[in-house]
């Protein structure tokens, strides 16, 4: 029998309605993690440092008119280097370098459940968190694919971001599947997106890849409406900002259902898991739920599979699929 035990309850009456504040409305809220993904060289990284540099000044966020605070940057990136690349841009943006502030790494790499970002976004009062990108910070012993290992690393992130009222922001690479919905081109775990209050997508308006022009559109928004996307170039690492534009995260990755002859529509799907599969082996689920979303069906993906050799195999009480 059921030992009784008093279960500490909170009522409803006891809560008091707030409103979401945002950072950049309705695109990166405050006290939420926003994730921010695109192809590697589309420009994520300026469209992120450019925003920063607005932010540590006075001057309107683009297509606002709205007055407000300078505010502190903390700006963590593994791929690129303070002194040659990061401060001349962020000088060249036209930012307040004494409110763009660095955590030093030298000697021990970050995380996102290091209590360093906790303790540097109280003692700088920082209202925004940057992580670039994802890979290098979310932990070297944790899989992309496993949603039991990122949802935590992520758990670690939320709590700064809602009990300090910052914006975070991640950013991400995207993976290389063709014809999924946007929100299904995260590299790794669905949990990654799911965990994210936003998500925005960086890419390029041009297949010409000379063309600075790039369009940052909403993948998914669970606190307002997805808001239209904005249109900027990225000439010598600084933003221009053009025009804001009605079009989708889906039609500017000419996303669609898998269509064609049967032999188009099996290498499509073998293209598809061989890119799923690349950074190693996934939960069958959740191969087929991505198999399902790029429109393939069962029938066309199990052969497909059975062409590439892909392996399923058990770990505990999950299956996974590997390439061979």
């Amino acid at each position: 029998m059921l030992k009784e035990k008093s279960v500490d309850i909170i009522r409803a009456s006891e809560i008091e309605p707030k409103e979401v504040r945002w950072l950049w409305y309705p695109y990166i809220p405050y006290g939420k993690v926003t994730l921010i993904q695109g192809d590697p060289g589309d420009g994520k990284s300026t469209f992120v440092l450019n925003l920063a540099a607005l932010l540590t000044t006075d001057r309107p966020l683009p297509f606002t008119e709205e007055a407000r605070e300078p505010v502190t940057v903390i700006y963590q990136n593994s791929e690129d280097d303070a002194d040659d690349t990061i401060l001349p841009r962020f000088i060249k943006a036209g930012g307040d370098v004494n409110r763009l502030v660095f955590i030093n790494e030298s000697v021990n790499p970050l995380t996102f459940s290091d209590e360093r970002l906790y303790n540097a976004v109280v003692q700088e009062n920082a209202k925004l968190l940057i992580l670039d990108p994802l890979s290098s910070y979310i932990g070297g012993n944790v899989s992309l694919n496993m949603s039991n290992e990122v949802r935590p690393q992520f758990n670690s992130l939320i709590r700064i971001a809602k009990e300090l009222d910052c914006a975070v922001i991640v950013v991400a690479h995207m993976n290389k599947a063709q014809g999924l919905k946007a929100l299904y081109r995260t590299t790794g775990s669905i949990d990654i997106v799911a965990a994210a209050r936003s998500s925005l997508l960086i890419a390029r308006t041009s297949s010409d890849i000379s063309d600075n022009e790039r369009i940052m559109a909403v993948q998914k928004n669970n606190l307002a409406s997805m808001g239209k996307s904005v249109l900027f170039s990225v000439g010598d690492g600084v933003v221009e900002w053009l025009d804001q534009v009605d079009r989708s995260a889906d039609e500017i990755l000419g996303n669609c259902v898998v269509n064609g002859r049967p032999d188009d529509r099996l290498k499509e799907a073998k293209d598809f898991i061989q890119s799923m599969l690349e950074n190693g082996p996934m939960p069958a689920v959740e191969c087929e739920n991505r198999l399902k979303a790029a429109g393939i069906r069962k029938t066309t993906a199990k052969k497909a599979k059975k062409e590439l050799g892909v392996l399923s195999e058990k770990e505990g009480a999950v299956w996974f699929w590997k390439l061979p």
